[in-house]
């Protein structure tokens, strides 16, 4: 596996991270507090996006960065590959029959939510490699700090 591959393997960990925290979160309260399936959905992408550039930004930070700079730095690097991943996981949470309506204590919500994580992983790798070579992305991340 070459270098680009394996930084874009890295930087797609790092970014379903954030998204997964932010996607299970959503979707728990969405289906705790039987919130409609736009709701849920919308909550659970705001909160993607609230712990990706989060974790993205604290990182930055360390690098001795000021916060509207780390910021910047994890907008730049983040919001094409959280926008991949919340839109992968949440299609394929609406494909599955009854996913979306199914209960915290069935087995029916947390394989497809964890499929739907698995396959957005899977799919946001690609797009990471390709904006990785062209110096976007967690490349952006990657020149303030030896971030890996």
């Amino acid at each position: 596996m070459d270098t680009l591959t394996r930084s874009a393997i890295a930087a797609t960990l790092h970014c379903l991270t954030g998204c997964a925290i932010g996607e299970v979160l959503g979707m728990v309260l969405g289906t705790a507090l039987d919130w409609s399936t736009v709701t849920t959905i919308v909550a659970s992408v705001l909160l993607a996006f609230v712990f990706g550039y989060g974790l993205t930004t604290r990182s930055v930070l360390a690098s001795g960065l000021g916060l509207a700079a780390a910021l910047k730095v994890a907008i730049a690097a983040d919001t094409v590959s959280i926008l991949t991943m919340e839109i992968v996981d949440n299609a394929f949470m609406l494909v599955v029959p009854g996913a979306m309506s199914a209960g915290l204590a069935t087995a029916l919500f947390w394989i497809s939510l964890l499929l739907s994580l698995a396959i957005a992983f899977v799919l946001t790798v690609p797009v990471n490699r390709w904006l990785i070579a062209r110096g976007k992305g967690h490349a952006v991340v990657h020149a303030h700090h030896g971030h890996h």
